[in-house]
């Protein structure tokens, strides 16, 4: 029997695609899903050491 991988939550499916690496079609189905909520925004490459360092405290903002 295949599991429903559109009712798993993200954990589950990220679970079993990393113990189910040869499953091509169940890692295509946790990309498309990651990708279809991932954000549109572009960001500008930082011209600047201070801009470097905005990005890097956003960076860790996000992570908290």
């Amino acid at each position: 029997m295949k599991p429903e991988f559109g009712a798993m939550t993200k954990a589950k499916l990220r679970a079993y695609v990393i113990t189910h690496p040869k499953h091509k079609e169940t890692f295509h189905i946790f990309v498309d899903r990651f990708t279809s909520e991932a954000s549109s925004q572009i960001y500008d490459i930082p011209k600047s050491a201070a801009e470097l360092e905005e990005v890097e405290t956003l960076i860790k903002q996000k992570l908290k």
